[in-house]
């Protein structure tokens, strides 16, 4: 095993963190992805708390756990939506505000900002030695999702203004990345501005390749669509700052759902996919173990737990020891090295 495995909290988000690190570390992880929601790690008090970050290391540290990256998915999904009742449900009061949309946008871009720096403020505070590239994980939201089927007749120049949208939203926003040395990973997903590989291309384009701008890569997303995951990896080699282990299977329906999922609720059996426990799915993750080993990606591999046909002690139980048996190292030496004889 090369890499450290970690738990994404933001699904255990009903459990305080003071409940859930003990659980962590039964369930055989080695550290945890911090979701800012619930209390795992709270933005406004990272940067107003003299003692706070201190405090989580000292939690973490005291259950034998770890952080290498920490996410914000919520409230990057409010930055470029068209805002509904439904982002109500997944931002807090301050941001929600009085939920006038562009107000919501420009509120969540702040937070956004305020989120690298606070990621900033606990990876200096890391006790221990080791160096990594800070990372926060997240979604951007899109002002074109709606447009996905093209229908009425949709031009490029419609797609462009959604590309140009978030070029003005999230440029600033990776400006501040940038002063405090903090990488944003955007989880390509559907409702995101990008969600296969063609729309990364695109989102990456937007904002002239910026540096800070890069990717937390989750199979899950993209192989029920129809997207070459293992490619994925190696088309954006450079960019792959953070890796999600989600599973997800397909073809398993009846038949009456598409994938698009035909207003039907998750583990309705008539879809035509369904998230599932790590190695319950489809994904090939040897394919994957080898293109990340190819990259030299050496950052952790972060299981998001999604299964609602599973207990979730179980399944994140069975899903830490998963990756450890799945993960390896790359080899040091050519296999036919030791043919020469000047290496006997």
């Amino acid at each position: 095993m090369s890499r450290k495995v970690t738990l994404f909290t933001g699904q255990w988000a009903d459990l305080p963190l003071d409940e859930l690190l003990p659980l962590v570390k039964k369930m055989g992880y080695e550290g945890v992805e911090l979701a800012c929601w619930g209390d795992h790690f709270e933005v406004n008090r990272a940067l107003n708390e003299d003692s706070y970050v201190a405090d989580i290391w000292q939690k973490l540290q005291a259950n034998g756990l770890s952080c290498y990256a920490i996410s914000s998915h919520l409230v990057g999904q409010a930055i470029c939506d068209n805002i509904d009742e439904r982002h109500q449900a997944i931002l807090s009061p301050e941001i929600w505000g009085d939920g006038e949309p562009e107000g919501v946008r420009q509120r969540a871009a702040e937070e956004m900002k305020n989120t690298a720096r606070a990621a900033r403020e606990f990876f200096d505070a890391r006790p221990d030695e080791s160096v990594i590239a800070p990372v926060v994980n997240g979604f951007t939201g899109s002002s074109i999702w709606h447009a996905l089927y093209a229908f009425p007749p949709t031009s490029q120049a419609y797609l462009d203004k959604g590309y140009a949208d978030f070029a003005t939203r999230w440029t600033p926003i990776l400006d501040v990345f940038e002063e405090v040395d903090v990488n944003f990973a955007l989880e390509v997903h559907p409702t995101e501005i990008a969600f296969d590989i063609a729309s990364a291309e695109r989102a990456l384009d937007a904002v002239k390749g910026h540096k800070r701008f890069g990717f937390n890569y989750d199979p899950s997303h993209l192989g029920y669509q129809g997207v070459d995951y293992v490619k994925f990896i190696r088309q954006f080699a450079d960019r792959i700052y953070h890796v999600h282990m989600k599973d997800v299977w397909w073809g398993h329906g009846d038949g009456s759902v598409g994938v698009f999922g035909g207003h039907t609720d998750f583990t309705d059996p008539r879809r035509h996919w369904d998230f599932r426990s790590l190695g319950h799915g489809d994904i090939k993750f040897e394919d994957i173990i080898v293109a990340l080993n190819d990259i030299a990606y050496a950052g952790p591999l972060s299981v998001e737990w999604e299964d609602g046909r599973m207990d979730r002690v179980h399944g994140g139980t069975e899903a830490a020891a998963f990756v450890k048996q799945v993960d390896f190292k790359p080899n040091a030496m050519a296999f036919d090295a030791a043919f020469d004889k000047d290496n006997q």
